[in-house]
């Protein structure tokens, strides 16, 4: 049993080790100028000069700015729309219920690429091109979260809604006062993996977006990183890590809250 376990613990070590070793190169390039990226010279001196250059060559506030408004939006839709479906699929007897939720959850089953013609198609019409609410429209009906959501509900005892009821709550009143805060860890592990799914998304952006007032990091960066610009890996490595910057930063402060979200809510 313990050299099984021993051999567990060497192949997950390695696993990390391969995961990680593409980041930890782009860290160390960022720091370092292109010939001694390039040829790993370990002994060549750190510099700052690679982010001094990288943040003169493009608007990266304003993609910041542009990402951190759709995320926000995404997820401040995703939790009132998936909230009231999965309270409803939780605690309300209604005709066809039953086949509603598991037309829902075949939207699981469908790549968001396969619906990227029909979905632009549908912004042209709303007029919602190059506009942040264009981007973030087609996530907010997450069939994700409703499930996720409709399971914490229906783990909340009845006794609960029972009693608030009988105080004179309404339903509204059941749900804000009764099954929200009971479900607080997985909204939490909902928005952690709505935040981290959205903040790294780029196919989308990239086809609804043209112009730097709309585009979120991950377009910018792809557009920096372009052949076309000519490709320098230390810089490239120094707007990745200055991209990714404010999601590690997050990670490492509520590390604890997340794996306590995670751990919680159930989610594998």
């Amino acid at each position: 049993m313990q050299r099984w376990l021993t051999f567990d613990t060497f192949g997950a070590l390695v696993l990390a080790l391969v995961w990680i070793s593409p980041l930890a190169y782009a860290a160390w390039a960022a720091f370092h100028d292109v010939h001694a990226a390039v040829g790993l010279d370990l002994s060549a001196p750190w510099t700052l000069e690679n982010f001094y250059a990288v943040w003169q060559q493009a608007p990266w506030l304003s993609y910041l700015f542009n990402t951190v408004r759709l995320v926000t939006m995404v997820l401040a839709g995703q939790l009132v729309l998936c909230t009231l479906a999965g309270f409803a699929f939780a605690r309300f007897a209604f005709p066809g219920r039953d086949v509603v939720f598991i037309v829902v959850l075949m939207q699981l089953f469908i790549l968001p690429e396969v619906l990227i013609v029909e979905n632009y198609a549908i912004v042209s019409r709303l007029g919602l091109f190059n506009t942040t609410l264009g981007i973030g429209l087609p996530y907010m009906a997450s069939a994700f979260g409703i499930f996720l959501l409709r399971q914490a509900f229906k783990s909340v005892p009845k006794e609960l809604e029972e009693a608030a009821r009988v105080e004179g709550c309404s339903w509204m009143g059941v749900l804000w006062r009764v099954y929200i805060p009971a479900a607080r860890p997985v909204y939490l592990a909902y928005a952690l993996v709505s935040v981290a799914t959205h903040w790294n998304n780029f196919l989308w952006p990239l086809i609804v977006t043209n112009s730097p007032q709309t585009r979120p990091l991950t377009v910018g960066l792809s557009l920096f990183g372009a052949p076309e610009s000519g490709v320098d890996i230390s810089l490239i490595s120094a707007a990745t890590l200055m991209t990714i910057a404010p999601l590690l930063v997050a990670f490492i402060i509520f590390q604890r809250q997340f794996m306590q979200a995670f751990l919680t809510s159930g989610i594998k």
